[in-house]
């Protein structure tokens, strides 16, 4: 049996050749000896390691040079190690420091050292201004400021150059915001702006979002501005409106204030001055520019702002507690803090450190129950900006809220506001056509009976601030929709009971014909033309199907500002552009638009009109101011035309309407062109057009509202003028093919124009009487030449 065994032990032939070996003693001799021989092993690989360490040379240290590691000086003889300092320091962490926020402020001799005194000083006065009040009140005061630059000269011994006045509408901010602006001499730039404050969209929005986008634009430095001696701004406010800062007084100013102490580094030289327009402006605004006046003659002598108390600069206001104290968190430079609070605030270098934080949480959600850490604004300076607001949801409110000064001026003005954002009101012609005075020219040029005529809008809000503009600049403007949307059917039947609430008051005045007044209660046409931008609604087109849909014509006027609105745009029985000068430039002086592009916006809009000309029947509304855009533009004008080829071209004389609203914007009764003038206007735009190969004409004229239509040859029928509207026949192709259906306007082109409507007529509805003021009837005189000079 054990001889069968060995043969087939196959580990006997493997270990036969030791002698006297075994495989169990082998075995056995391993279990017994195996710990102390692992640890041999490890010993000698050990020595071995530290043998080749010490043969291998040093390498210098490549992640911190040299000059980084701290220097050790000798401990001197006679300076003994004191108690205080025996403790032993707080290790750091090794890990990868964290950012810790505000700034190093350059020592005093430092900024002096760079300032260099042979640069002459320029001063800059930025403006901004709805109604040219402040616009007059800064020309003074750049004339006030170049007259005391002679003195600032001879008291400082440096040279200052002409200070330079800029309107915030007409520069582009990249120019002054995003670094300062360049001058021919290299000179140091010290800003100033006047600022009123307005509860409507301005061009002081949009200085604020280009100042807030920079700030927060990674790409440009954190202090952009900084090379600036300084600014200071001062704001104009209302109290009525809104009685103190927390209301809103004053805030544009303050929130620029507030940009521009972050854009320049704290460079504020002077505290915000703030005045009511109503009251105490003008004692403030002296008593501000003296005090900028003083800081600007220390700026051009030392070359810095001076010494400030803690917070000083800030964009934030503060106490001086919170500046000193309150680091919400936040670890400064230089600043000693306890082990516990050390350890508290260490970021989270690593996704380790985040499981050490979870294992180490005492399962309250944070680490140690201490705070997570908040997140760092790299671009804010010192502890006081570190003070976070809860953030709020936006508010939307109201475009005209019934206790706001926009509000009670337009009641004044006569105005029904419906809703939060409509209005409607009684036009001065059809009082006029109730009582058989005239009508107005849109009934001689397309046939609209005025006194069914409902002049509403569904946005009181426009995107220009035209000269010429007959609402005193009170009501909103603005470029993007902000406010409550309120439904088409609240406005429709708003504006209808508020047309007619209006029709009723006229039954007793002297006068009105009783067969008017009673057609005068049922609307047939609505002119979305009152004031503001109606397609600025956002329910346009809801809204003009419901006028359609009680066969009430639409005659929806657009400023040619909202391209995207205007393609958007269906059925409307007629769609009139104002077209109010031919180049940029003189467009910029007249509509004063708000939109930077808004020259890129107006020929977007020609084009838009282009392709819709064989749908709607479209209209180029020129209305002439003189001085303005009268002279030498026809030329312009025909080029315009020729973009847009609109069916009509309707231009008609500024009327003046005398208030100091346009008194300020330069406007007087001299800028209101004669009939005569506007006729040569006219005739020279007809020569232009028929020099280029378009096929326009004069059509009619209404000498009584200083308004000639040009009109395409597409309504001269068998030598006849169509200018006239079959309303009728509009609704009915309405009701067959819908408001996307395929018309065109000679469809619906209405019977020829009345003989005393054409060109050469006057075009005075021969049913009624023109009378004067105290109501004698006047004969029909219509001056369409020039006067001799001796008449003059």
């Amino acid at each position: 049996m054990s001889a069968v065994c060995e043969k087939t032990d196959p580990l006997q032939g493997v270990f036969g050749g030791l002698p006297g070996a075994k495989f169990d003693d082998i075995v056995e001799l391993w279990h017994g000896h195996r710990t102390p021989i692992i640890i041999c092993a490890l010993v000698v690989l050990v020595v071995i390691r530290i043998y080749i360490h010490k043969l291998e040379e040093a390498e210098p240290l490549r992640a911190l040079p040299k000059q980084f590691e701290k220097r050790i000086e000798p401990l001197s003889a006679n300076k003994l190690p004191s108690a205080v300092n025996s403790e032993k320091p707080v290790a750091k962490p090794n890990g990868p420091r964290r950012i810790k926020g505000g700034i190093t402020k350059k020592p005093a001799t430092e900024e002096t050292k760079e300032y260099d005194k042979s640069r002459p000083i320029k001063m800059m006065v930025f403006f901004s201004s709805v109604t040219t009040k402040t616009e007059k009140i800064a020309q003074q005061y750049l004339s006030t400021l170049e007259k005391s630059v002679g003195q600032l000269s001879r008291g400082t011994e440096r040279q200052f150059l002409k200070p330079e006045l800029h309107d915030l509408a007409e520069i582009d901010f990249e120019d002054f915001f995003v670094s300062p602006a360049k001058t021919v001499e290299d000179a140091h730039l010290f800003y100033l702006f006047l600022i009123p404050s307005y509860n409507i969209d301005t061009i002081n929005d949009t200085l604020l979002q280009h100042l807030e986008e920079t700030h927060h634009d990674f790409r440009i430095d954190t202090a952009p501005l900084a090379t600036l001696l300084g600014y200071s701004v001062f704001g104009f406010g209302d109290k009525e409106g809104w009685p103190d800062e927390a209301d809103g007084y004053c805030f544009q100013a303050k929130e620029l204030d507030r940009w521009m102490s972050k854009l320049t580094g704290r460079k504020r030289a002077y505290p915000v001055g703030m005045g009511d327009m109503k009251s105490d402006h003008a004692e403030r605004f002296d008593e501000w520019s003296s005090g900028v006046q003083e800081v600007i003659a220390h700026v051009a002598s030392s070359g810095t702002l001076g010494e400030g108390a803690p917070g000083s600069g800030d964009a934030m206001e503060s106490d001086a507690e919170d500046v000193a104290e309150d680091d919400d968190g936040e670890v400064l430079i230089g600043e000693d803090i306890s082990g516990d609070d050390r350890e508290s605030s260490r970021p989270l270098d690593d996704v380790e450190d985040l499981g050490r934080m979870l294992r180490t949480s005492d399962g309250k959600g944070t680490a140690n129950g201490k705070k997570a850490p908040l997140a760092v604004d790299f671009t804010s300076y010192g502890a006081s900006s570190a003070k976070k607001r809860t953030p709020t949801a936006p508010v939307i409110k109201e475009m005209v809220a019934k206790n706001s000064p926009t509000y009670a001026a337009l009641t004044k003005q006569g105005y029904s506001i419906v809703g939060s954002h409509s209005g409607v009101k009684i036009c001065r012609w059809t009082k006029s056509a109730l009582r058989g005075r005239g009508s107005c020219y849109k009934y001689s040029l397309y046939g609209i009976n005025s006194h069914q005529c409902m002049e509403t809008t569904p946005s009181l809000s426009c995107s220009n601030k035209c000269v010429f503009c007959w609402r005193h600049g009170t009501n909103p403007v603005g470029t993007t929709w902000r406010w409550v949307v309120d439904p088409p059917e609240m406005i429709f039947e708003g504006v209808k009971e508020n047309h007619y609430k209006k029709i009723k008051m006229m039954r007793g005045v002297p006068g009105v014909r009783a067969e008017r007044y009673a057609e005068a209660l049922k609307i047939r046409h609505c002119a979305l033309s009152l004031v503001g931008e109606p397609i600025f609604y956002p329910h346009i087109n809801e809204f003009l199907a419901m006028l359609h849909a009680e066969r009430i014509s639409s005659f929806l006027v657009c400023n040619a500002q909202h391209p995207d609105q205007l393609a958007a745009l269906k059925a409307v029985t007629q769609l009139y552009v104002s077209i109010d000068a031919s180049n940029k430039d003189s467009l910029r002086k007249i509509d004063r638009p708000l939109h930077r592009d808004f020259w890129e916006r107006f020929q977007r809009c020609l084009d838009i009109l282009r392709e819709k000309r064989f749908r709607h029947r479209t209209v180029f509304r020129l209305t002439l101011v003189k001085g303005f855009n009268v002279e030498d533009e026809a030329e312009g004008y025909a080029q315009l035309v020729e973009r847009g080829l609109p069916c009509f071209v309707e231009v008609k004389g500024v009327t003046y309407c005398g208030t100091s609203t346009s008194s300020n914007a330069g406007l007087s009764m001299s800028n209101v062109p004669f009939y005569w003038e506007v006729c040569e206007f006219v005739k020279a735009l007809e020569g232009r057009l028929k020099a280029k190969g378009l096929k326009y004409g004069i059509a009619a004229e209404h000498a009584h509202s200083c308004c000639i239509l040009l009109a395409s040859e597409r309504f001269l029928v068998n030598g006849k003028w169509h200018t006239h509207i079959d309303y009728k026949r509009f609704f009915e192709l309405l009701e067959e093919r819908g408001a996307d259906g395929d018309w065109t306007p000679e469809d619906y082109m209405g019977e020829p124009t009345p003989e005393w409507a054409l060109w050469g007529n006057g075009g005075f509805d021969p049913r009624d009487d023109r009378v004067d003021r105290k109501g004698r009837k006047i004969e029909n005189i219509v001056v369409r030449e020039a006067p001799p000079p001796d008449s003059w």
